[in-house]
């Protein structure tokens, strides 16, 4: 533990950091994961769902979560695969 006043708030700063890009980092998967499975099943709302996924792989590019050419990767692999569905 940090004796420093400064080194301490630092810690609590990092753990709130943590938690926050992990939540975001769940969503994001998540996200893909339905969005893969509607496209596979051929549900209604694929679309939908894609539009979804593609939103959360920019917001997690700008936030730094993920690099911007793994999301660009990502992106054009969900919109190839759905119009190949």
């Amino acid at each position: 533990m940090p004796n420093i006043k400064s080194a301490k708030k630092r810690v609590l700063i990092g753990e709130r950091n943590n938690a926050r890009n992990k939540a975001a980092q769940s969503a994001l998967r998540t996200a893909l994961k339905k969005a893969n499975a509607a496209i596979e099943t051929n549900a209604a709302d694929k679309e939908e769902a894609v539009k979804v996924a593609v939103k959360k792989l920019d917001h997690a590019a700008v936030k730094g979560l993920i690099h911007k050419n793994n999301a660009a990767n990502k992106k054009s692999a969900l919109v190839k695969k759905l119009n190949r569905a």
